[in-house]
């Protein structure tokens, strides 16, 4: 996912650094942002609990009659496609509406349009509605680009792209940064990716620059994957004790794991 082509080249720069990302995650936590999640429905509880431990305040309802409330008065928006039925169409069409006019940042979570032509065109569609970032595996960005990478998707949009992998890589097109933090055990625990698009949304929604917020929020993510992975017996036990990393990770945390990479994979200084 760090192979970039065609079009400008993203230039590196240390554009996060521990301290930065720390700093973030304690900004979160101080102003508890709200974070409104219409998201896959095996996912729900993981995306409640995780936005719980960063220290933010998840709402899941897609009730029609309740979504524009909701939206409003909360922080942040996710949309995730993960289980898209008619409901989360008439419901997610209302809220984007409601973000935008309310200046609420959104986030799209373009989940599994790499199986389901209908669904990739039903995200192309939103995805030119304004979101603050696009985060999705490299599978799925590279469907949502239509071939174009992250970078070229990024300017297409005119926002910023998150490709999550072995090494997640951000980027709005100009700017790049990757993260190689995380545990394997990430991939193996259902609704997991769910959840950080919904915690980064909570970074988002205190940040001023929405490439620095989800660039540190990737990195506290990973580190708390790195120290759950160092104590599960597998998937079960990880999901438990990552609850518990994102929870009780610290600057010190984030600083002794901190893996913050060039899109080359050459480790920032």
């Amino acid at each position: 996912m760090n192979a970039l082509s065609g079009g400008e080249a993203p230039s590196f720069s240390p554009l996060i650094d521990a301290a930065l990302a720390a700093e973030l995650l304690g900004r979160v936590r101080q102003r508890r942002p709200r974070v409104h999640c219409i998201t896959n429905t095996v996912a729900q509880e993981i995306t409640a609990n995780a936005v719980l431990a960063a220290g933010a305040i998840p709402s899941v309802t897609i009730a029609l009659d309740e979504i524009a409330a909701f939206v409003a008065s909360a922080d942040a928006l996710l949309i995730n496609l993960g289980t898209l039925e008619p409901q989360h169409r008439a419901v997610i069409s209302l809220a984007i509406d409601t973000a935008r006019e309310n200046s609420v940042p959104w986030v799209l979570d373009p989940v599994f349009i790499d199986r389901s032509p209908v669904r990739a065109g039903y995200a192309r569609e939103i995805a030119g509605r304004g979101p603050a970032l696009v985060r999705g595996n490299v599978g799925e960005i590279a469907v949502l680009g239509e071939g174009a990478d992250a970078p070229g998707l990024a300017r297409a949009l005119r926002t910023v792209v998150a490709a999550t992998g072995a090494t997640d890589l951000v980027t709005d097109g100009r700017r790049s940064i990757g993260i190689a933090n995380g545990h394997a055990h990430m991939a193996a625990v259902t609704g997991m990716g769910c959840a950080g698009a919904a915690v980064t949304a909570a970074f988002v929604a205190v940040g001023e620059d929405p490439l620095v917020a989800t660039a540190s929020a990737l990195l506290a993510l990973g580190v708390a994957g790195d120290i759950a992975g160092e104590a599960a017996r597998g998937p079960g036990t990880f999901a438990s004790l990552y609850l518990d990393a994102l929870h009780g990770l610290d600057a010190a945390d984030i600083a002794a794991r901190a893996r913050i990479v060039a899109p080359s994979g050459e480790t920032s200084p």
